[in-house]
This record gives C-alpha cells, sequence and structure tokens, in this order.
C-alpha cells in the first residue's frame, strides 16, 4: 500500500519547520500534524490579556495538565499544574513556541560540545561530551542566519565561537540608546558587551514586512512577519511548494510500528476528537521535549513493549531547563540631564546586548566552572504585569501588596518616571537521571490519554552559579548608575526552555538518539526538536535546535530516498 506521505513530522516549531521545508524543497511529500491552531498575522494583536493571560496559544490546563514532583524534605511531592504556577506549555499553534519567542539568537561555543572533556565532571550530574561538534553545526548555524532570518553585527570578544561567513545577512534592528551605555560601562570595567544577534528583520525581505518596533515582542505573535518564526520563515514557504499539508488541530496520540519496529505511520485525534491515522516512509517527531518523551512513552508496539526508543528505559531521562535568575535596575529621569535624559526618553525597543565575559567563571570559592551568558532588555510593554511588578516590589513591610491610591503612584513612577533596564542569565541545567518525563499513572487529560509527569531534580550547581551570574549582572548595573538594583536566582526551572529526555549518542543503554537523531531500535523515526541535546549550552536553544534540525533533515531525507 502506497503511505500517504514520505515523512510526517509531528510538531511545526524550531525542531519541525526545517525538516518539512527541506524535504519539500527537495521534492518529497510531508504531512505535518500539528496540535494548534493556525495562527497568522493578521491574528496577532497586542493583547496582553488575550495572549499572556488566557490560554490562547496554549491548551487549557484544567483540559491538558501536567503533574509536577519537586523535592519536599527528604522525599518527592507531586501535584497537577492546573491552580498552580506551574505551565509547560510555551507555543501550542502551527510555527510553535517559536511564535512568541524573543528572538534572542546565540550560537552555542565550541567547549559546549564537549562540556565533560573542557570543564570536567559535575559530582551528582551525568555530563557528557557531545557526539558531534561545532565545526559539524555550524553550517547549519549558518543556513539558519540566511534561511529564518538572523540579524547583528560582529564584535570580537574573548568567547567568539568561529564562524564560515563574516557578517550576519541582515543589519540589525535600532537599538535603544542603552546599548551604547552598556557599551561605555563594559570598556570602563575591562568587559566587552557583544551586540545580541536577534531572529528579527530590521527591514522588509521577501514577502516579510520589517519590525513594527511596537515594544510587545516576546509573549506575542508578529504582526508584520518580521520574527523568525518557523511559520512564517520554513512553514508557509514548504506549503507553497504544493508538496507539504499541514493539518492544523491534529494532535498526536500514537507513533504506529511493525513488528520489525520500524514507524508506519501516527494515529492523531482530528478537530472533532475523530482518531485518524496517517501513513509514511519516515516519522520525524518535534513536540518540544516533554511531550517529545511523553509521545514515545505512549508509543508502544511489538518491538517497543515500554514506549518507542525506552528498551532501555532511557525515554525521558535528563531533561533540561535553564536555570531561572534575572534582576533589574531603575534609571530616574530627575537624575539625568540633557542627552542623557533625551537618551532615556527614547521609545526604541530594543536593546540588543549580552554580556559573555562569565562564560567561563574563575572564583576563588566555585574554582573554575563553566558560566554563562547574562542578556540585557529593556522592561516588557505589558502595562498589568507592570502592575503587578510594581505592587509585588514596593510591598509592605507586612508582605502584603500595594493597594489603592500607593499603588496607583507606583504604577504612575514606573510609566512616567524611571526607564527600567532589565538582565537574564541563561546557563547550563545540569543533567540529571532523575530529572525525567514519566506518563502519571492517575492524571488523564481531556481525551483520556496519560498526561506526562515532570521530576524537577536541580543539581545544587544551577543555584550557584546562576546566583553568581545574577550579582555579576547586578554589579553591572549598578556601575551604568541604576539605583534599586533586584535580583533573583534560586535555581529552578525556567520552563519556557526545554530541552532532553531523548539524548543523542553512540551507546544505546544511555542514550535514546544515535548522531543522526535516529531512534537507536527504530531506524526510520527520528526526534529534531530540543530533546536529542545531551547540556543546553549556556545560550537560549532556539537557534541551536533550528540548525540541529536541519542537519538532521539531510539523514531524513536519505532515509526516503533522496532529492526527486
Amino acid at each position: 500500500m502506497t503511505p500517504d506521505a514520505d515523512v510526517v513530522v509531528v510538531g511545526s516549531g524550531a525542531g519541525g519547520a526545517p525538516v518539512a521545508w527541506t524535504l519539500a524543497e527537495a521534492g518529497r511529500r510531508v504531512i505535518v500534524l500539528e496540535k494548534g491552531p493556525w495562527l497568522r498575522e493578521a491574528d496577532f494583536t497586542k493583547d496582553e490579556i488575550a495572549f499572556c493571560r488566557r490560554p490562547t496559544v496554549v491548551p487549557r490546563r484544567h483540559e491538558e495538565p501536567h503533574v509536577v514532583e519537586v523535592r519536599e524534605g527528604l522525599g518527592w511531592t507531586a501535584f497537577p499544574t492546573p491552580g498552580t504556577d506551574w505551565d509547560f506549555w510555551n507555543g501550542t499553534l502551527v510555527g510553535g513556541a517559536t511564535n512568541v519567542m524573543s528572538g534572542f539568537f546565540l550560537r552555542m561555543k565550541p567547549d559546549d560540545f564537549r562540556p565533560l572533556s573542557a570543564y570536567g565532571p559535575v559530582p551528582g550530574a551525568d555530563v557528557v561530551d557531545w557526539p558531534i561538534g561545532y565545526d559539524d553545526l555550524e553550517p547549519f548555524y549558518a543556513r539558519v542566519e540566511r534561511e529564518v532570518g538572523v540579524s547583528g553585527r560582529l564584535r570580537a570578544h574573548r568567547f567568539a565561537e568561529p564562524r564560515s561567513t563574516p557578517e550576519f545577512p541582515f543589519p540589525p534592528t535600532v537599538e535603544h540608546p542603552f546599548a551604547s551605555w552598556i557599551d561605555e560601562t563594559g570598556s570602563k570595567l575591562g568587559l566587552s558587551p557583544v551586540p545580541l544577534p536577534r531572529a528579527v528583520l530590521a527591514r522588509p525581505v521577501g514577502t516579510r514586512r520589517g519590525c513594527s518596533y511596537s515594544g510587545y515582542c516576546g509573549s506575542y505573535g508578529c504582526a508584520t512577519g518580521a520574527k523568525g518564526s518557523a511559520r512564517v520563515a520554513l512553514i508557509d514557504r514548504a506549503v507553497a511548494t504544493g508538496r507539504c499539508e499541514v493539518r492544523a488541530h491534529s494532535r498526536a496520540t500514537r507513533v504506529l510500528t511493525d513488528e520489525a519496529g520500524r514507524a508506519t505511520g501516527v494515529t492523531y485525534l482530528d478537530a472533532q476528537g475523530r482518531a485518524q491515522t496517517v501513513t509514511a516512509r519516515a516519522v520525524v517527531v518535534a513536540c518540544q521535549a516533554i511531550e517529545t518523551s511523553r509521545l514515545l512513552l505512549l508509543s508502544t508496539g511489538p518491538k517497543h513493549p515500554r514506549g518507542l526508543g525506552n528498551a532501555h528505559d532511557q525515554v525521558g531521562r535528563r531533561i533540561l531547563f535553564s536555570p531561572d535568575g534575572g534582576g533589574s535596575g531603575l534609571f530616574p529621569l530627575a537624575k539625568f540631564d540633557g542627552d542623557r535624559r533625551e537618551a532615556l526618553l527614547s521609545d526604541a525597543t530594543f536593546v540588543n546586548r549580552t554580556l559573555q565575559d562569565a562564560y567561563v567563571i574563575e572564583d576563588p570559592v566555585l574554582g573554575r566552572r563553566k558560566g554563562g551568558s547574562v542578556d540585557l532588555l529593556l522592561k516588557h510593554s505589558n502595562p498589568i504585569q507592570t502592575a503587578m511588578h510594581a505592587a509585588r516590589s514596593n510591598a509592605r513591610p507586612s508582605g502584603a501588596p500595594l493597594w489603592g491610591r500607593p499603588l496607583k503612584r507606583a504604577i504612575e513612577r514606573l510609566f512616567r518616571d524611571v526607564r527600567q533596564l532589565r538582565f537574564e542569565v541563561f546557563l547550563d541545567w545540569q543533567p540529571m537521571e532523575g530529572c525525567r518525563v514519566t506518563l502519571d499513572p492517575a492524571v488523564r487529560d481531556k481525551d483520556g490519554l496519560p498526561v506526562a509527569r515532570v521530576r524537577v531534580d536541580s543539581h545544587e550547581w544551577n543555584r550557584q552559579t546562576a546566583t553568581w551570574l545574577c550579582r555579576f549582572g547586578a554589579r553591572f548595573l549598578e556601575a551604568m548608575g541604576a539605583e534599586g538594583v533586584r535580583w533573583a536566582a534560586n535555581g529552578g526551572p525556567s520552563t519556557n526552555l526545554q530541552a532532553g529526555g531523548c539524548r543523542f549518542g553512540t551507546d544505546p543503554t544511555t542514550s535514546v538518539l544515535d548522531p543522526a537523531c535516529r531512534v537507536h531500535d527504530a531506524g526510520n523515526v527520528f526526534v529534531t526538536d530540543g530533546s536529542f541535546m545531551p547540556t543546553g549550552g549556556s545560550v537560549p536553544y532556539t537557534w541551536t535546535i533550528y540548525a540541529n534540525a536541519f542537519r538532521v533533515a539531510t539523514h531524513v531525507l536519505s532515509e526516503v530516498g533522496g532529492r526527486r
């Protein structure tokens, strides 16, 4: 029987879209299954209630919860996510979470691919070198710059990674005057602030318009197509070939396998909740890390009684996040005059600076260890978020938040009297074998399927290093002249960054995927989201996921017979 497609791709974000585009462009028939809606530029309003306070682009948590396990004393306690601050959904729509990303694009460094060799073991963590190196991925980093659209400019610095191209293909977006202040401060401190590349176009390219500089970027879809979402950059182009079909509102429930263990297709629920099946010569799974592990565990078969790729109980292990940490400082307008005051009044939306001088930490207490990136950015434009920040940061001595007239004055100050500069830290989450996804034995989603149970096991290294980097960032803001500098780092997970769970490697007993990101015991199943990563590097994951998906797409194409 002729299959419905050469390849079925489950998920349409940074992991799935490069495969769909590569295969369709090569003449192969592709079907993409996406559980969320297919929204376009006209649907992306700057409505904080719709996009930040309601589940417009993510599932309702009471219908599709997760179960979280955290340490409590010497044991563990578990609870469903509804009614809590925990939420692992990041963007369930065509193009995935890339629709709502901020677009901070930084490459991993060569030593990020060999953390065990470069920095040594971390007691209690399962650190390994990657089975590929930076040189293997570099051409695909460069391809992402062209295909997805990465803007920026290069500046030499101590931790700059090698490049095959002399510059970025697109010019940087307009920068807030804070950028020059950061450069001046860095020069005084002997540091080298780095212009932060963005997956945002400053000017029109093809059918995509340039950035509108609205101030609503992270957490929002792009109304001009300037942001390099997987949908606008790749999926739309794949569909235009006539060889890629996107089935929105199609939720994959199982990868089907035959007696030999090879995939034959995927079952899914359509928009009406009806069970459907699509057949293919190869299957690519790219649902974001937690849901990818869940789908593989649900995909039992004659050769996979414990779940697809789980013969050695490795699926779901070593889930990665980025240790949460950040801070902010205030620049009162009354403190400055002349050009400095005018600069603070600028309505430019991007700072586009990161500090990577602490990518390796040399500390008398912590010793030599892998450090991270400190990205600098403006306070988000969200008014509700600003009001909540004012209430909490100015809480009464009793700890009660502000209310009434004092709250109004605090909000007014944040909008009218000061400018706020923030920083976020990005660093490795130490891989822990017990930090994992399993299927919950009791909790089911709206369709009766077991939900993902996520055990969050954070190594003490995470808190120590996040704290060090936050202090580094806070000192930098103070050197710039900021007042009221605050920071926090608890070593817990920043849930919008997920990777791991299906580590790639050469040993099937300790990894799920081979170096081509093919499931060890299912030769025509590939995983192309961040699940493959053994470690996360000290940068946001998205660019690396895009690049690796382009790399793996060449192997998927070979699996189905090459270019037509």
